[in-house]
């Protein structure tokens, strides 16, 4: 009866196993997500290294510039809010 309980809840047994067959695969999807996100990142600094088109969309979303022939213009609602 023992060896029984031993081969089903000790630390080789069979639950064992399944919990670490179950972390391994969990482990193995994020790996390839963390690789698919890598492979992502790697690509938008190539962009950013080499194309000038990114380099412009990030200095206009991200930093709030304008070309040098623009005018920005910021439009302000002075009207209070209802209440």
């Amino acid at each position: 009866m023992g060896l029984l309980v031993n081969g089903l809840f000790g630390e080789r047994g069979l639950f064992a196993t399944l919990r670490a067959r179950e972390a391994y695969a969990a482990a193995a999807q994020d790996l390839v997500r963390l690789r698919q996100q890598n492979h992502a990142l790697r690509e938008r600094a190539r962009q950013l290294r080499t194309d000038p088109r990114a380099i412009e969309a990030v200095a206009r979303g991200e930093l709030g510039l304008a070309g040098a022939d623009e005018v920005v213009i910021t439009v302000r609602d002075l009207r209070q809010p209802a209440r």
